[in-house]
């Protein structure tokens, strides 16, 4: 993966853990009775981002690529109940409305990431299927 790109991936996870880590840890602290579901949600979503930016810092691609997969399947998830069944959602999540009050950043960014990381795992199996060239023959 580009060094910059994998960069701006790391800044970006970092920033949403960031984000999400202070949303949830007052509304787990201050309210938490009120809407468990949803600020557990952002607190597990927290501590995703976080993950996943250690595991693109770490040059951990499967951990990030299993990381990514489990955001986007959780933003499609909750954005999707929430549309369905808006009553088990008394209080927005970080992918709510499939992250719409964070930019839909948490619905762009794994999927972003996940094609970057899919193209980098592609370009090293290539690379590793390649026949080794001949030394010494013309």
């Amino acid at each position: 993966m580009n060094p910059v790109a994998r960069i701006a991936l790391i800044v970006a996870y970092a920033v949403l853990a960031l984000a999400a880590l202070g949303r949830s840890s007052y509304q787990i602290a201050t309210k938490l009775s009120e809407a468990p579901v949803p600020y557990l949600v952002s607190g597990v979503s927290a501590v995703l981002y976080l993950v996943i930016a250690i595991a693109l810092w770490r040059h951990w691609a499967g951990v990030a690529l299993v990381g990514t997969a489990i955001e986007l399947a959780g933003v499609l998830t909750v954005g999707t109940l929430g549309y369905v069944e808006a009553s088990w959602w008394p209080d927005e999540t970080v992918w709510t409305g499939y992250g719409s009050a964070y930019g839909w950043v948490p619905l762009l960014l794994p999927a972003i990431a996940l094609a970057l990381l899919l193209r980098e795992r592609r370009a090293r199996r290539n690379d590793a299927g390649a026949a080794p060239a001949q030394e010494g023959t013309a």
